[in-house]
């Protein structure tokens, strides 16, 4: 209990203290307690996702975990309040460090609150499969952006002595089944892309937890995948803490102990009494039971746990609505602006049409273990208790409310879109034509394709036809396709924009903020150009991950289900679209503004060194520039597409001009050698490329590397 003492030195010395039972208490769960109705809930559990009991007599406190991914779940269940954050993959598109780090913070200080001291939560895979039901939980297709982004939020999180946690190691890119999926991918395309963004994450945020996941590796369970655990994450990455499974991932005692698992979660069918005997037998060395216990103590003593536990008290509800609310403006994505209809003007007389998507009462959330429980209950379906799984919740940030306050002179009529005459006869007699549209998505099923539920587009297609000042407003879980984008004024992507996500849409809409986000994923303009035009494994008879119940009370899990991502390989989301000369709807990294930046000045000596270049703001505006640094390697390196190796974020006045310089991410300029197991550099000519989005490079030179 000497703090002066370093974490490792710390846990070292409490498992010398331990008995074989103590150690074995700490390497997994107590079951799915209030996760499942009737389970058991052992004492010291705070209401979460999981639990671990410690040991009073060496002041190892109980492990309390909480599903944390956009916020708190399961904060019905005490009548607490916890604020819902914008989605991870909104996070994403604001490609700025700093809100992911408040983002990390605004979670660890609720959960500190709240009295847990583990999030579940920094989900970094990558965007293989757009439709992926999981896709707002993660950060987008590129292993640098999304690295960055969850690494910060990571560093957010633990700032406040709670364990991080960054999950789902790995290639956990689809729901459908989940389970038991067997994903096929190269070792060299799997450290360049999935993994690379992990090892980012790893580097930045210093996670003092991994959580492996469901899916098949080459064969293998991720959660017994010596190469993905043990080769690559404990001793290529030198991660320090422990690896747990994804709730009932465990699949093995003696394998998947021997291949880097440390603890099952939620209960203990394979490292309770199952483990006692392998380590007995000597299947489990006792040492590997060591290594098991002493990283979950390492864990605990780093992150604080230990000396600093959390003080429940009632969580700042006003303070998280700040900090949320900022992170949605930044989020928010200008897709398209014709004619510069946006920003509207706040003296704007006639009528106002809002349409769609329950936009008088509130904003979507996303499904599943990211759910957090709405204040007051649903928006649109305020019944007592907690979310119920498997279905929409909104929570009260009304658009309309907000496009009212900031319009007081107009008459803002809303019209909920049921009803296509009746939307498109309020449209015919607006002057401006707002339409909210939805793509609700969830853990445990993935979109059957990227088009718009609920006849949206049918409903985009009439306001459009009626009102030629229609601006769409989307609230989606990942890219979608949009038929009728030609025909409409504008486009904003707002994802799930969280507690503040309203106030938010309202201040872009009307000017008060400048939108400045990028997006952090690719939009094809159909399914058919992606690289699987229908999801791997799903048909209308599959049950997705086997959570999913139909209405005859079957399920269906499809068992020897693979795919095989070595056709994408290393051309994951705008590369693909590079590689295969195939134009998206929206470019990865596009993003308008109501200001304009010119670029100039570029300067670069080497593939190693630093990028200099100037930005000025052209327009009449103050703006944030997202400015993108891309390279192409030497053609021996067999990758004839451009790499994300750089951006900053860049905040100018109205004529403004700005040096910029951006040294490049190092294992982003080089090429990972299998044989050698090591980065290397490829000598020859380096394509660099500088701009506003991965198809809007302004600039570009070429360097050698001898």
């Amino acid at each position: 209990m000497d703090s002066a003492l370093p974490a490792e030195q710390r846990a070292h010395l409490a498992l010398q203290a331990m008995t074989l039972d103590e150690k074995l208490q700490l390497v997994h769960g107590t079951g799915w307690g209030v996760l499942r109705d009737g389970d058991p809930v052992a004492p010291g559990h705070n209401g979460g996702a999981g639990f671990v009991p410690g040991i009073p007599r060496l002041h190892i406190p109980d492990i309390n975990l909480a599903d944390s991914a956009v916020g708190i779940r399961m904060a019905a269940r005490e009548s607490r309040y916890a604020t819902l954050l914008p989605s991870a993959l909104g996070l994403a598109a604001t490609w700025d460090p700093d809100a992911a780090y408040l983002y990390g913070s605004v979670i660890g200080r609720e959960l500190r609150d709240q009295g847990y001291n583990m999030s579940i939560g920094g989900g970094v895979n990558l965007m293989r499969e757009p439709r992926n039901g999981r896709n707002f939980e993660y950060a987008g297709e590129d292993p640098l952006l999304a690295g960055t982004e969850v690494g910060n939020l990571i560093r957010g999180v633990q700032s406040n002595q709670i364990i991080g946690d960054v999950k789902h190691y790995a290639l956990n890119d689809q729901e459908t089944g989940r389970n038991t999926i067997n994903v096929l991918l190269n070792q060299r395309a799997m450290r360049e892309t999935d993994l690379l963004a992990f090892q980012i994450a790893i580097e930045i945020g210093h996670p003092l937890a991994a959580m492996c996941s469901y899916n098949r590796i080459n064969g293998d369970y991720a959660c017994e995948n010596s190469y993905t655990l043990k080769d690559v994450l404990k001793h290529d990455f030198g991660f320090k803490g422990f690896v747990l499974s994804d709730w009932e991932g465990t699949h093995s005692t003696t394998k998947a102990a021997l291949a880097g698992l440390d603890m099952e979660q939620p209960g203990s069918d394979f490292f309770g009494k199952s483990l006692l005997q392998a380590v007995e037998n000597g299947s489990v060395p006792r040492s590997r039971l060591d290594d098991m216990a002493e990283r979950v103590l390492y864990s605990l003593f780093a992150s604080g746990a230990v000396d600093h536990p959390p003080v429940r008290r009632v969580v700042n509800p006003f303070l998280g609505l700040k900090d949320a609310q900022h992170i949605a403006e930044e989020s928010v994505v200008l897709l398209q602006n014709e004619k510069q209809v946006l920003p509207l003007n706040k003296n704007q007389n006639g009528i106002i049409a809002i349409i769609g998507s329950h936009a008088d009462v509130g904003v979507l959330s996303g499904g599943g273990s990211a759910q957090v429980d709405a204040p007051g209950g649903n928006a649109i379906d305020a019944s007592e208790g907690a979310a119920v799984w498997g279905k929409p919740v909104y929570f009260p940030s009304a658009p309309l409310q907000f496009v009212c306050e900031k319009a007081p002179h107009a008459n803002v009529l809303f019209d909920s879109g049921d009803n296509l005459q009746a939307a498109t006869t309020l449209a015919a007699k607006a002057d401006i034509a707002i339409v909210f549209v939805h793509q609700w998505m969830t853990e445990g099923q993935d979109a059957a394709s990227l088009s718009l539920p609920e006849k949206q587009d049918a409903l985009v297609e009439a306001v459009a036809t009626a009102n030629k000042k229609t601006i769409v407003v989307l609230e989606t879980g990942g890219p979608v396709s949009m038929p009728w984008a030609p025909r409409v004024a504008a486009i904003l992507e707002t994802w799930y924009p969280g507690i503040g996500g309203g106030e938010a849409i309202a201040n872009i809409l009307f000017g008060d903020v400048n939108p400045s986000g990028k997006l952090p994923a690719t939009f094809a303009r159909q399914d058919a150009d992606l690289p699987y035009p229908h999801v791997p494994a799903l048909t209308e008879a599959t049950g997705n991950n086997g959570m999913n119940a139909h209405a005859d009370g079957t399920k269906s899990e499809p068992e020897s289900a693979t795919v095989d991502y070595n056709l994408q390989g290393l051309k994951v989301g705008y590369k693909w679209f590079q590689t295969e000369h195939k134009q998206p709807l929206f470019a990865f990294g596009h993003g308008l503004s109501y200001t304009n930046f010119a670029y100039s000045a570029l300067q670069c000596d080497s593939p190693s060194k630093a990028v200099t270049f100037q930005i000025q703001n052209t327009g009449q505006r103050s703006g944030d520039e997202i400015a993108q640094v891309y390279a192409t390697l030497p053609a021996s390196s067999g990758e004839p597409f451009r790499r994300l190796v750089g951006w900053k974020r860049v905040a100018l006045a109205p004529g403004e001009t700005r040096m910029v310089s951006i040294t490049p991410n190092p294992a982003l300029m080089s090429v990972f050698d299998v044989k050698s197991d090591s980065w290397k550099l490829e000598p020859g000519m380096y394509r660099i490329e500088v701009g506003a989005a991965s198809d809007d490079l302004k600039l570009q030179t070429t360097v050698g590397l001898p």
